[in-house]
């Protein structure tokens, strides 16, 4: 099996040891993105609607890098730090799909490491959204 790593230009550098995105067999594997900005690698931290924007357009970026679209993502997770942010969310991630959106779940993040580690304390409000994309 043929593997072809995607690394955009512009793109965040990947915080830890991964491949943004993988094209294998005519699917792209798009690892989970965060509202991570490509230009400074700082977090948006701004709204919920802000921050989704900002994951929304680096799937973009990582989609446009493979010659592709929203449109062809066929399957998408969405991880969400409170689903009281899901109304906000999905406004803003709707609005990236003009026709038939992708098959789809969201579900609350469970990693307690983000709740127990001060570290983590500026994340927890993150989400992150992963895909599966096919020519």
């Amino acid at each position: 099996m043929s593997r072809t790593p995607i690394h955009p230009e512009g793109a965040a550098k990947p915080l830890a040891p991964y491949t943004p995105a993988i094209e294998a067999n005519g699917f792209v594997f798009l690892s989970g993105q965060i509202a991570l900005k490509g230009s400074s690698g700082e977090l948006a931290m701004g709204s919920i609607a802000e921050e989704t924007t900002q994951v929304m357009e680096n799937i973009g970026l990582l989609l446009r890098a493979a010659g592709l679209g929203y449109e062809h993502l066929v399957k998408v997770t969405i991880f969400l730090s409170d689903m009281a942010h899901y109304g906000a969310v999905n406004e803003v991630y709707g609005s990236y799909f003009t026709s038939v959106p992708p098959a789809r779940e969201a579900r609350p993040r469970t990693d307690s490491r983000w709740r127990r580690t001060p570290a983590l304390a500026e994340l927890r409000r993150m989400r992150e959204i992963s895909g599966i994309a096919a020519r």
